[in-house]
């Protein structure tokens, strides 16, 4: 397992592009890896497509879904989980 904590955060274009060949290496090669991409940002999703998403809201794990999740989160940003929390 790899921990990878705003590996994005400062990176130019072609750095995000080297950074997300890496990681897309190592996950074809070995399907039984795990690699935790912790991220502000959309834009390593453009180069990397993750198996699941985990939205965390205070230290918990608020709402999981697949890449088409950061979409919506782009468009509605975060006021919607809350609202979804508290009506159920």
């Amino acid at each position: 397992m790899a921990i990878l904590d705003e590996t994005d955060s400062g990176l130019d274009i072609d750095a995000l592009k080297a950074v997300s060949e890496g990681v897309n290496k190592v996950m074809s090669e070995d399907k039984k890896k795990i690699i935790l991409i912790i991220t502000h940002y959309k834009r390593i999703l453009k180069h990397i497509k993750p198996d699941k998403i985990s939205i965390m809201i205070d230290g918990k794990i608020a709402i999981e879904g697949n890449a088409d999740l950061v979409d919506h989160l782009e468009e509605k940003g975060y006021g919607w989980i809350e609202k979804d929390k508290e009506q159920k």
